[in-house]
């Protein structure tokens, strides 16, 4: 495989692939058949990848894809179904259909036809489609049309494809960070072990080898290009590194809590509401960093009001005045 092989197939492509794949298919796939035929993953066997390596990364993807709730199933012999070793894998469409009761007015379809343009099938990569004629000629059936996904529509952060291929390959990367206050960015040397997607936002957990501890990142502050180093480390540090991230950052949300009045029925309310727990005086929202929760509150604008803790309530208040300053409003 040439040196830039993996380019040519960055890690969310091949998660894309995976779900088309999986949701392809009635009967469900089993781990061989996926590391031989869906793209990602056959270039890699090609290669020469060793399976135990391919098995430790489809693993993960599919951590990955359950962590943003997609429903991977996973069917065991009918005999012994707690026998794994043939086990397959597959996505149920069921979860993806419209219960039959369900009607939709003339407008409400053209605003579903917009949004479906997005996931169009002519989107779907020829990687994909290739992916697909080989679980065919196995003699698999997959169901019609298969959806493809479009490239127009991306939930990561850019630097997310150069992190997940630096943890694929265990290797250290560099990569300039914007603390909030600082002027300029600071170089962090890393060994990057997982990507967790917390509260919508995208971070990389791994080790900071400036203190020599676990340190977690959250993306939209990499301000500058991640460079992947020639250090290699361990892979065996990656284990459950995902679940240690998310731990960590619940444990700091757990310890930051603002209590909050908010508007009933509005936005705020509908989206805060989800991870809020009542309190006597309106909600109490957990967060993880102050700065980013205030530009959030600051974008309900009258909605919400932040009664405490009083930085968070000033941050917010700071936003709005700016906000108001450059749009000309009285000082």
């Amino acid at each position: 495989m040439p040196a830039n092989a993996s380019t040519k197939n960055p890690p969310e492509e091949r998660l894309v692939n995976l779900v088309v794949a999986l949701v392809a298919t009635e009967q469900g796939l089993t781990k061989d058949t996926i590391l031989t035929s869906v793209s990602g993953y056959r270039e890699q066997t090609d290669s020469g990848a060793s399976k135990d390596a391919l098995e430790k990364m489809f693993e993960r993807d599919k951590e990955a894809l359950r962590r943003l709730g997609v429903p991977i199933e996973t069917i065991g012999d009918w005999a012994d179904p707690d026998d794994l070793r043939e086990a397959r894998y597959r996505i149920p469409t069921a979860e993806y259909e419209l219960p039959e009761d369900i009607v939709f007015t003339p407008a409400e379809l053209a605003l579903l036809n917009l949004a479906g343009g997005v996931w169009s099938e002519s989107s779907m990569s020829a990687d994909a489609r290739s992916g697909l004629r080989k679980i065919r000629a196995l003699g698999m059936a997959v169901d019609e049309p298969i959806i493809g996904f479009s490239p127009r529509i991306s939930l990561r952060e850019p630097s997310f494809a150069v992190l997940q291929q630096a943890i694929e390959q265990s290797r250290a990367v560099t990569f300039g960070y914007l603390k909030p206050g600082e002027s300029t960015p600071r170089t962090r040397r890393v060994q990057p072990l997982a990507l967790v997607d917390y509260e919508g936002r995208w971070h990389v957990f791994g080790v900071d080898l400036g203190v020599n501890a676990d340190r977690t990142f959250l993306l939209s502050r990499i301000v500058e290009d991640v460079a992947i180093t020639r250090d290699a480390f361990d892979p065996a540090l990656r284990e459950r590194a995902g679940e240690r991230a998310l731990a960590g950052l619940n444990e700091v949300a757990a310890r930051s809590r603002a209590l909050l009045e908010v508007n009933p029925g509005t936005e705020a309310a509908l989206r805060l509401s989800r991870r809020a727990l009542p309190a006597d005086q309106g909600i109490r929202v957990p967060y993880v960093d102050i700065h980013i929760f205030a530009d959030e509150l600051a974008s309900y604008g009258p909605e919400v009001r932040v009664v405490e803790p009083a930085e968070l309530r000033d941050q917010v208040i700071q936003r709005l005045e700016a906000t108001r300053a450059i749009h000309g409003g009285a000082a």
